[in-house]
């Protein structure tokens, strides 16, 4: 009786944090992280941003491997593909309405503006009604064909399953330098990140669980989705060109992406900019021992301006950079205390989770 008493208890404990508000009642799968569904219901997010030049080849492509997993009998009849329009201002969205018109399993999703790619795969990932949720790019550079070796990692109990580049050969040698280097950086700072491993990921229900007991602002999943401490895997595959169009991610964007994910992981900038302090401090005493040496034991001024201009410049541009590490901090403290919501959606196609 005790034993089945626990079990009721954990089973309301899980309710209530999958709808801590209490006001929809959504019914969890009865399989356990280390038995989960042998036909589980997939939804493959993809978030689009001006995509209407890849689109319809993207969704044909998704839409036929959903049909193979399905003829595999690895998914239910019930799964899905989920285009989020991330605010488009190219005819995006009049097309995935016309792809949910053509086939039913394509559902939409329509920010009311534009959220970031973060944002936009956070919103596909807690809107869908899924068993297990993928999420890949538009522009399909990232093999499809693992969503298969993703789900017999899931049926072996893994509720987080990362895919992860072989290589960086297709990308330019800044590009390569600088993402090794990022990850190398983020590495050195104690957050567990994995090597070339972007947002193709499958999380589990439960994984998605844990994921709504995360709502800060800043959002960087690559970094929050380990923090999660489930079980997790990876697949390997080969990164291919571009399907279509443009790259939404130029350097600018790369690098205020990576800014993120520094900055919302580790203090470590802070931590430098003490040190940077404490070693100008250092300094700045050692040549005040040197300029008064020379004036009391050599009775010399110290000669010249540069002596009194050099320095004085230096210092001011070091305490304008700590101001600025100190700002990026305190501006994302006052973005996550407003509590504003990290997307919002216009529209929907298809099942209401």
């Amino acid at each position: 009786m005790f034993a089945m008493s626990w079990k009721c208890w954990a089973k309301v404990r899980l309710s209530q944090r999958w709808n801590p508000e209490g006001t929809r009642q959504t019914c969890l799968s009865t399989q356990s992280g280390n038995a989960p569904a042998s036909r589980p219901r997939l939804a493959i997010v993809v978030p689009c941003y001006n995509e209407v030049d890849a689109l319809r080849q993207t969704a044909a492509t998704l839409v036929s491997r959903l049909d193979s997993l399905l003829a595999g009998g690895l998914v239910s009849e019930l799964s899905c593909l989920c285009l989020v329009d991330d605010g488009s201002t190219d005819g995006t969205w009049e097309l995935i309405e016309e792809l949910h018109a053509a086939d039913g399993r394509v559902h939409g999703l329509k920010l009311t503006r534009n959220f970031g790619h973060q944002g936009a795969v956070l919103a596909g990932m807690l809107e869908c009604d899924a068993d297990a949720v993928v999420t890949i790019d538009a522009d399909l550079q990232d093999d499809e064909s693992c969503i298969q070796e993703m789900l017999q990692c899931y049926r072996g109990g893994h509720d987080i399953v990362l895919g992860v580049r072989e290589d960086r050969a297709s990308d330019s040698l800044l590009k390569r330098t600088t993402a090794q280097g990022f990850y190398r950086l983020l590495r050195l700072l104690g957050i567990d990140v994995v090597f070339n491993h972007a947002d193709y990921r499958l999380l589990s229900r439960r994984a998605l669980v844990e994921l709504r007991q995360y709502p800060e602002t800043n959002l960087f999943l690559r970094g929050i989705v380990p923090l999660l401490g489930l079980r997790r895997a990876t697949v390997r595959y080969a990164r291919r060109p571009r399907l279509a169009g443009q790259s939404k991610y130029p350097a600018r964007r790369m690098l205020s992406l990576a800014w993120e994910g520094l900055t919302s992981f580790s203090v470590a900038p802070l931590r430098m900019v003490a040190g940077i302090g404490f070693l100008i401090a250092l300094a700045s005493l050692a040549v005040t021992i040197w300029a008064l040496t020379v004036k009391l034991v050599y009775d010399s001024a110290v000669p010249g301006w540069a002596s009194t201009v050099v320095p004085l410049y230096f210092l001011g541009g070091v305490q304008i950079l700590c101001l600025g590490v100190i700002g990026e901090y305190v501006g994302k403290i006052y973005l996550e205390s407003k509590r504003r919501p990290r997307y919002a959606v216009e529209s929907r196609l298809g099942a209401r989770p």
